[in-house]
């Protein structure tokens, strides 16, 4: 690590607002990024961390933004402020590079894979069509992709949300980049294959000497990976430093509460209480392959011979690595996916109907961009269950409701009540999809991910948030995730799924202490090291 390839001097960022207003994203941000360096930048959802990202892309549309003149990017001497488009274009994926955070949004849904990744080889390489295909199969395997071959075939609605992130990573590194910018590039991903993309990222950085911006709100990650730490908060840098001394001696405030919020966790009490609902032989098969005259040939298991139950007042997590069919789990239980087997249940949950079972069992989507109405407000988005199951409100007890389910997710500023989704950074959306789920009191809550996309302090306050109204309701929530530390946080039981199947079931501190089975015990050892 010697000469900068990348420094930033005073970048200011003001987004113009639709009344004619400016939100200022980026202060006066000044870093340098060294050649085969790993710089960290972390801080809570709208710090201005992906729009400190974005603006060294040159992805920020210059008709809402406005740039101070002092503002300065230099890319191995380079002053990358002044290109134009076409400029841009030569150096985005080529010399500088980005693993964007929601991979369903950056992907073209009508385009396979493979096609995808080796069209982005020869944007840049005169390379043949053939030699592009084997190369991007070969970077999807690099990636974690199992049967790659089929793979490439796949439209990314195809794939689980771990193996999207993945593709995405395998587009980012397919051209060898300089600099590598990682947004959040492990957050759809189980605690295994975020070890295998950290080892990659690391590996690829050493033979090519690339330098990496590691956007996370996952400290373990970034204590894992950064040679250096920005820590941001409401678009100033608030603190940097080696890894060590942000670690282990930090000097600013919020960076204390950063790490105090990551190693706490809340002890949970155990008890006995009803069962709610209850699974029996679950089974999901995908087609792979049909006959001309719609036979299945070949098919994916998704889950294979589940059963489990969910009881009033706890939390059931559903641990495991991607593609391992706790979503599709999830979605049964929803009832919005055909299967096999029964799903039964309690009479004290009071489902006597199709939208009697709507309001009582609620779902909390993983991917809050593509759950979230775009063309809805988030007062429309949020008060759109009042509408449907509490017609008796009054507007203005209907906003009343609306404001406090928002600030309970800590969303209290009455300004984001006209904004729309594509206007809040990833954590500030999901917040928006647990206060939808949360504002018409659901019996039983499934919870795919619902606090991937959140920094620490916040997923904090969430699973606080989540344990509190459980407390006081008697809620049931069926918890999906791949941080163990929020599933140890907050689960009574814990299911761990591989292949479609449960291969370890029971209670939060056994599985945690004593998990049996070595894959149960890969996976903890890998989330907690």
């Amino acid at each position: 690590m010697t000469e900068p390839v990348l420094e930033v001097k005073s970048l200011n960022v003001r987004f113009i607002n639709a009344d004619g207003g400016m939100f200022s994203a980026v202060y006066n941000s000044s870093f340098a990024l060294n050649s085969g360096e790993v710089l960290a930048i972390v801080g809570e959802s709208g710090s201005g961390k992906s729009v400190t990202a974005l603006s060294l892309m040159g992805l920020i549309d210059p008709k809402k933004v406005l740039y101070k003149s002092t503002n300065s990017i230099l890319f191995e001497g380079k002053e990358l402020t002044a290109l134009s488009e076409t400029e841009w274009q030569s150096i985005r994926g080529n010399e500088i590079s980005m693993i964007f955070q929601e991979p369903m949004s950056s992907l073209n849904p009508l385009q396979k894979v493979g096609e995808q990744v080796a069209e982005i080889i020869r944007a840049h390489k005169k390379v043949s069509a053939r030699r592009a295909w084997a190369r991007a199969r070969y970077l999807l395997r690099l990636a974690g992709i199992e049967n790659a071959d089929e793979r490439m075939n796949a439209y990314p609605f195809e794939l689980s949300g771990g193996q999207r992130q993945r593709v995405m990573i395998a587009m980012a590194v397919a051209n060898r980049p300089k600099v590598l910018i990682a947004d959040e590039p492990t957050t759809a991903l189980d605690v295994t294959v975020q070890r295998q993309i950290l080892d990659l990222i690391l590996r690829l950085k050493q033979k090519f000497g690339m330098a990496v911006i590691f956007i996370s709100h996952d400290l373990t990650l970034v204590r894992k990976i950064a040679n250096r730490v920005l820590v941001m908060r409401h678009g100033v840098i608030v603190e940097q430093g080696s890894v060590g001394n942000i670690f282990n001696a930090p000097m600013h405030p919020y960076t204390k509460e950063l790490l105090a919020a990551f190693y706490r966790v809340a002890p949970r009490a155990d008890f006995e209480s009803r069962k709610v609902m209850e699974a029996r032989h679950i089974a999901v098969s995908f087609p792979l392959k049909k006959s001309l005259f719609g036979k299945t040939l070949k098919e994916i298991r998704a889950v294979q011979d589940v059963s489990l139950a969910l009881y009033e007042g706890k939390t059931l997590g559903i641990v495991g690595e991607s593609g391992s069919g706790k979503t599709t789990l999830g979605m049964c239980l929803a009832d919005l996916i055909r299967y096999k087997g029964e799903i039964l249940t309690a009479k004290s949950v009071h489902i006597r109907n199709e939208k009697d079972f709507r309001k009582n069992v609620q779902v909390v989507f993983q991917d809050p961009y593509n759950s979230l109405n775009p063309r809805m407000t988030v007062r429309e988005i949020v008060a759109e269950g009042l509408k449907v199951h509490f017609s008796e409100l009054s507007p203005a007890e209907e906003n009343e409701r609306v404001k406090q389910v928002l600030a309970a997710v800590g969303l209290a500023d009455e300004g984001i009540l006209n904004k729309y989704p594509h206007e809040f950074s990833g954590g500030q959306r999901q917040r928006i999809a647990i206060a939808r789920a949360l504002i018409i009191k659901p019996k039983i809550m499934i919870l795919d991910e619902p606090t991937s996309a959140l920094d620490v302090t916040v997923q904090a306050e969430i699973l606080t948030l989540l344990r509190k109204i459980q407390q006081a309701t008697g809620i049931s929530y069926l918890f999906i995730s791949h941080d163990m530390r929020a599933v140890r946080a907050i689960a009574h039981e814990v299911a761990v799924m591989r292949h479609g199947r449960i291969v370890e079931y029971g209670s939060a501190d056994d599985i945690f202490k004593r998990p049996q089975t070595p894959y149960a015990q890969e996976l903890i050892r890998a989330a907690m090291a």
